[in-house]
């Protein structure tokens, strides 16, 4: 039996006024003393249970009659885990061993309200890719220990490459993972798409974290896609794109400017590809006013476009 489970259990006799000490847990659970009387601090000391020892009952008692665990007793905790579940499995993380463990402790420990609370859940993510679970364990380790990893990485330009990276973030845009590295076959920071990346292995070699990438690099300007300095984007929409632009955050800098038309979005871009395939979403209700280079690669697209239904 785990820790939690032992805590949890000391817990219900606790709540039951049974007067429970270490001796307990050892006769449950077949653990010995030292263990026991671990799990009674972790329960004290860090979860911050309000526990006495009664001298004559020789048993641990609350002081507060309203404590409750973590998780137990908190449906809208509950809900929120249920939602993280959910998560993982629309991020392709399903059979990741963790994540499968977790649902499974949590399940057990979480009110008996666990069950229903999960049904009246719904999530679904559109192109979701499927991610190698041991690939991304591979990833996962790496972050963890901040190590770096050999990999085989397949692109449009080369059919499959093999570099050594630094890994420095795990990042999920839009349902899709992704990986900040430094590269040392490019010699520069690049974003590596988990999907395509078809071997991983781990080395032995520790890299230094690298500080301030958020704000530097991963925040600087819209979409996945990082380049060069980023330039400004002004995008008009109307309509009932207007009415959905007004309230969605695309960027921490962003501006959304009220118009007699609708309304103009200004946001740093980098690279123009994702901004592009967004202003294209919106059809007509959506038309570039800067810069100039985006207004350009908009209107190819749309003359392209147009070529398929003549």
């Amino acid at each position: 039996m785990s820790l939690l489970e032992r805590v949890y259990s000391f817990h219900q006799d606790l709540l039951t006024n049974s007067y429970p000490n270490a001796t307990t847990l050892v006769d449950r659970f077949e653990v010995s003393l030292a263990t026991a009387r671990r799990d009674i601090a972790y329960l004290r000391d860090r979860l911050m249970a309000p526990l006495a020892f009664d001298n004559r009952r020789n048993g641990f008692y609350y002081t507060e009659s309203d404590f409750s665990l973590p998780f137990t007793e908190s449906p809208k905790v509950t809900l929120l885990l249920g939602m993280l579940s959910k998560f993982a499995h629309e991020a392709g993380l399903r059979e990741l061993p963790e994540v499968m463990q977790l649902e499974k402790k949590l399940s057990s420990m979480l009110s008996a309200d666990h069950a229903r609370l999960m049904q009246s859940l719904y999530c679904e993510w559109i192109e979701v890719e499927h991610i190698d679970t041991e690939i991304f364990r591979v990833i996962f380790e790496a972050v963890v220990q901040q190590r770096t990893i050999a990999i085989d990485y397949s692109t449009k330009a080369t059919t499959n490459s093999s570099r050594t990276i630094e890994p420095q973030r795990l990042c999920n845009y839009q349902g899709r993972w992704y990986l900040l590295a430094h590269c040392r076959l490019r010699r520069e920071m690049r974003m590596f798409h988990i999907a395509r990346i078809t071997r991983a292995e781990l080395g032995n070699e520790k890299i230094t974290f690298v500080q301030g990438l958020e704000e530097d690099y991963l925040q600087s300007s819209f979409g996945i896609f990082k380049g060069t300095t980023p330039q400004t984007a002004e995008i008009l929409f109307t309509g009932t794109a207007a009415e959905l632009v007004r309230h969605q955050h695309w960027h921490r800098d962003q501006i959304i400017t009220e118009v007699e038309d609708g309304v103009i979005l200004q946001l740093p871009v980098s690279d123009d590809r994702e901004i592009a395939m967004k202003v294209l979403q919106y059809g007509s209700q959506a038309k570039v006013l800067a810069p100039k280079s985006l207004r350009q690669k908009v209107a190819g697209e749309i003359k392209t476009m147009a070529t398929f239904y003549g």
